[in-house]
C-alpha cells in the first residue's frame, strides 16, 4: 500500500477536479477539497462518499487552510485564476507539492496564450518559488479518470518537474488511479507538455472523439 497523503484539489468541482477527486478517493488518501461555491464541494463530497462510505474526504471553505493542511496541493484551476490562488496559498505552500494541471488555451482552442519560452507550470513556479511544482494530468481528458483504458490501452499521463522525488510521488498517484505515469523531463518540458492538450484538444474536436481520448507512447 502507498504512503498516505493528505491532498489539497483546489477547484474541485470543476470537470477536472471532480474527475480527480473521484478517483483519488478510492485510494488510501486523504483530500481536502475546495472550490467557489461551497454547496457544490459539499454536493461532491457526498456524492463521493455514496459510492465510496469508506472515502476520507472533507469539504473545506478556504484554500488556505486546504493547503495548509495538505501534503499536496492539486490546483484544478484555469491558468487565469491561478495566480490569484497561488497569492493565497504561497506561505502555506513551501517545500510542497504542487500539481499543475492547467493549460493555457486561447478562447478560441487555436493556440496558447503563453510565449513559446515558457508554459503555465514555469509561471506557477515563479508564483511559488519555495513550492516544487509538478505538470500532470494536463494531457487526460476528463472522462478519462473514469476510465483510464481506451482501445484495450492504459492511457499515459506525461509529468514533469524539477524534483526527482516529486515526481516519484505524483508519478504513484497517477498509478493509483490507474494511468501510466511517464516523466517528461524538468519542468521546461511542461510547454510541450501544454502543447500535446492543445493538439488532442483540437483532434478530438476535428475527429469527433467525444471527449474520450488520450495519449499513449507504443514502444517495444
Amino acid at each position: 500500500m502507498s504512503t498516505k497523503q493528505t491532498i489539497a484539489i483546489i477547484g474541485a468541482t470543476g470537470n477536472m477536479g471532480s474527475g480527480i477527486a473521484k478517483s483519488l478517493s478510492k485510494t488510501n488518501n486523504r483530500l481536502l477539497l475546495f472550490a467557489q461555491h461551497t454547496d457544490k464541494v459539499k454536493s461532491l463530497v457526498e456524492d463521493i462518499k455514496k459510492g465510496n462510505p469508506a472515502a476520507e474526504v472533507e469539504a473545506m471553505e478556504c484554500p488556505t487552510n486546504a493547503s495548509w493542511e495538505a501534503d499536496i496541493i492539486l490546483l484544478a484551476l484555469p491558468y487565469a485564476a491561478e495566480k490569484e490562488i497561488a497569492a493565497k496559498i504561497k506561505e502555506v505552500a513551501n517545500q510542497k507539492i504542487v500539481i499543475s494541471i492547467s493549460n493555457p488555451l486561447n478562447e478560441t482552442y487555436s493556440g496558447l496564450v503563453t510565449s513559446p519560452d515558457t508554459s503555465a507550470a514555469e509561471h506557477l513556479q515563479q508564483l511559488l518559488p519555495n513550492s516544487k511544482v509538478v505538470k500532470a494530468f494536463n494531457t487526460v481528458f476528463a472522462a478519462d479518470f473514469a476510465n483510464t483504458i481506451i482501445d484495450g490501452k492504459q492511457i499515459d499521463t506525461l509529468i514533469a518537474g524539477n524534483d526527482a522525488q516529486s515526481l516519484d510521488t505524483v508519478s504513484a498517484l497517477a498509478k493509483a488511479i490507474g494511468l501510466n505515469p511517464l516523466v517528461a523531463g524538468e519542468l521546461p518540458w511542461s510547454r510541450t507538455l501544454e502543447n500535446m492538450a492543445l493538439l488532442l484538444i483540437q483532434l478530438t474536436m476535428k475527429y469527433n472523439y467525444n471527449w474520450v481520448a488520450g495519449w499513449k507512447v507504443l514502444h517495444n
